[in-house]
């Protein structure tokens, strides 16, 4: 995930601590079937798969290969499958049917870190960026899990197709970490050239969570991230004498604190939001006072109307701030908010609670746990955000052992995050064969066939 989810880490472990033993969902009812077939088709064939996309990750927008392998992937199992869409983005339809359309996605992105993590399996591929960069890189936000998790999920839907009747929509998203895939699929006529879902359904693995335990929250579970730059202009000097300058340094902090007051003092405080001032450059000497200063901002929300509440509330506040120092209006900071951005995931409530009830029945209801909403972003969210209006659901699976978790509370820390040089699931199968079960458990119930057929 771009934006991960560490603000709510050290809570959340300390939380799920009493909870049951990592697989304690393994012996709960369930179909037994589809439970001992994934935990075969793993050993025979999806713990390979796994290793090979974590061995051989590529940046946002560089996916070539490993869209190739996916897509080869679902074509084998008999998907109608198209390369290129939104650029290295992947769509595989089956029609098995009448009856509703469902889109499951993964994303394929990798992250321009080192891995640290001493697997035998660890990346050691390198691969030049959208700026023509070369950079190391790693599956440090386990997208690998979610790719082989859609695979093995369609392995177990294609030997099951008498128990549904409809569409799948398989889809591999390239630029998650960026940003920009979700759009860049849409775009390039996602749900135009293709059939359009009646669902849309995804998840995430997260470091923070118990391997064995799936986190949901229905409604507004993640938020909307915007990218503001505040370019302060001034009339540099010399700095013995400031009398005869417009300090921007000076300027610029009274624009900090004074943003503080958007959320303190205008937003209600039963809305969430978040104005933070990650970068602050100016100036290059002690005796010189500099013509200009650069704020970087990253702005989160969940509505649409707190969103630009505050993004309107920054443009007032630089724009004010400057007058009140004696600028002329050609000299006020220029504000520049970044057209892409991501919008506040929302999961549909109706649909949450099909799936939840689904995922209860298999797993048991301590192992599916109810979360809070938090301020990290996915791009997900996109697909629900257009004028189709389609119900959407992410959930979250867990990415470390609860064993390993204990261990690093016990020494007052908290693991790897995602995103993370030394981040990898400690127990891989785990993590995808529970991941599996539950992707194909709800497409199961969501196209389950009318009785009689």
């Amino acid at each position: 995930m771009k934006r991960h989810l560490m603000s709510a880490v050290a809570a959340f472990t300390l939380a799920l601590a009493a909870q049951p033993a990592a697989h304690a969902w393994q012996d709960t009812a369930g179909d037994d079937a589809l439970r001992t077939a994934i935990a075969a088709d793993y050993d025979a064939y999806l713990e390979a798969l796994y290793r090979h996309f974590h061995a051989h990750p590529e940046l946002s927008h560089q996916e070539f290969e490993t869209a190739a392998r996916l897509a080869a992937e679902l074509e084998a199992l008999g998907f109608d499958v198209t390369q290129g869409v939104g650029g290295t983005g992947i769509v595989a339809v089956m029609e098995n049917g009448d009856g509703p359309t469902l889109m499951l996605r993964a994303d394929m992105d990798g992250l321009p870190v080192p891995e640290q993590t001493g697997l035998s399996y660890a990346s050691t591929d390198t691969d030049v960026d959208h700026r023509g960069v070369e950079n190391p890189v790693m599956h440090a936000c386990a997208h690998d899990t979610h790719m082989t998790a859609l695979v093995g999920a369609a392995r177990q839907l294609v030997e099951r197709t008498d128990e549904w009747s409809g569409t799948l929509v398989l889809i591999g998203q390239p630029a998650e970490e960026l940003g920009e895939g979700a759009v860049a699929m849409i775009e390039d006529g996602l749900f135009e050239r293709f059939p359009l879902p009646d669902f849309n359904i995804s998840f995430h693995t997260f470091s923070a969570i118990p391997t064995g335990t799936i986190t949901y929250v229905p409604g507004y579970a993640m938020a909307n991230v915007d990218s503001v730059d505040i370019y302060v202009q001034g009339r540099g000097g010399h700095g013995a004498y400031p009398h005869t300058t417009k300090d921007p340094i000076y300027l610029a902090s009274q624009i900090v604190v004074s943003l503080q007051s958007l959320v303190s003092r205008e937003v209600s405080p039963l809305e969430p939001a978040v104005v933070t001032v990650g970068a602050f450059n100016a100036g290059a000497k002690h005796n010189i006072i500099s013509d200009g200063a650069h704020l970087q901002l990253t702005v989160r929300s969940y509505t649409d109307e707190v969103r630009e509440q505050l993004l309107s509330g920054i443009q007032r506040i630089a724009a004010n701030q400057a007058a009140s120092y004696g600028l002329t209006p050609e000299e006020y900071p220029r504000v520049e908010i970044e057209e892409t951005y991501t919008p506040a995931l929302y999961n549909s409530p109706d649909l949450a609670a099909r799936a939840v009830d689904t995922m209860r029945s298999r797993f048991g209801a301590e192992a599916v746990v109810e979360a809070s909403p938090v301020m990290g972003g996915e791009d997900f969210s996109q697909y629900h955000r257009t004028e189709h209006n389609i119900p959407t659901f992410m959930f979250w699976v867990g990415g470390t052992t609860r064993e390993t978790l204990a261990d690093y509370t016990a020494r007052g820390l908290v693991p790897p995050s995602n995103h993370s040089p030394f981040f990898a699931p400690d127990d891989p199968q785990g993590s995808i064969t529970q991941a599996t079960e539950a992707m194909a458990a709800v497409a199961l119930d969501i196209l389950a066939a009318p009785s009689g057929e």
